[in-house]
């Protein structure tokens, strides 16, 4: 379940220096904006209410092992704006509520969860605490976890967290990707060929799956 931890820009990362925003001014105003945009203020919460808001904060940290800096700061935020848009992936499953119901439905299950065994919020449960009950949901595969299906639950969450988590320049710089191709584009196309802006992998037998057993 774990995730891919951040090491960014302290001698640590598998790409030490890397900036993917140090290329800005290769790209047209339109994508640099957008780029840049996520780097800013994150945008209020709208949809989450404060209850909602802790609990997903905790489950997006432990989805993507972000329980320490440095982290992508804006996931909870970023996954807000799209539910308060209604800017879904345009479908849900058959056995599921649309995408915002079904949001606050596993939120609350979290804490009703969490209150069953400490008597407590999600949010407030020890990191260990929150770990267990998540892989506890996994594990429950296809089986229904408070009247939903855990699978769904499960892709629901992934797939929301992962869209934020890997939209934002400071993942990128993680993992070592150049950003927008447009209009410079890339001409070192194949295997390990670097652009001259790009960082070379110093770690390439490190294994990035190393723990995420899902």
């Amino acid at each position: 379940m774990t995730g891919l931890p951040l090491q960014r820009d302290d001698g640590g990362g598998r790409y030490p220096g890397f900036s993917t925003v140090a290329q800005a001014r290769h790209w047209d105003p339109a994508t640099a904006a957008v780029v840049q945009s996520r780097m800013g203020m994150a945008p209020d919460v709208r949809f989450f209410t404060p209850e909602e808001e802790a609990a997903a904060r905790a489950l997006f940290d432990q989805l993507l092992d972000q329980q320490a800096e440095p982290r992508v700061p804006v996931v909870v935020n970023m996954v807000d704006a799209r539910l308060a848009e209604e800017e879904t992936d345009g479908w849900h499953y058959d056995n599921m509520p649309r995408d915002g119901e079904a949001w606050r439905a596993s939120l609350a299950a979290l804490d009703q969860d969490a209150m069953s065994r400490e008597n407590c919020s999600f949010a407030l449960l020890s990191l260990d605490g929150q770990a267990k009950l998540l892989q506890d949901i996994c594990d429950l595969d296809r089986d229904l976890w408070r009247g939903l299906p855990a699978d769904r639950v499960w892709s629901l969450w992934t797939r929301y967290a992962c869209t934020a988590f890997y939209s934002h320049p400071l993942a990128w710089d993680e993992i070592g990707f150049g950003g927008p191709a447009y209009p410079r584009g890339y001409k070192n196309l194949g295997v390990d060929r670097l652009e001259p802006f790009e960082v070379r992998d110093v770690r390439p037998e490190a294994d990035p799956t190393h723990g995420a057993d899902r």
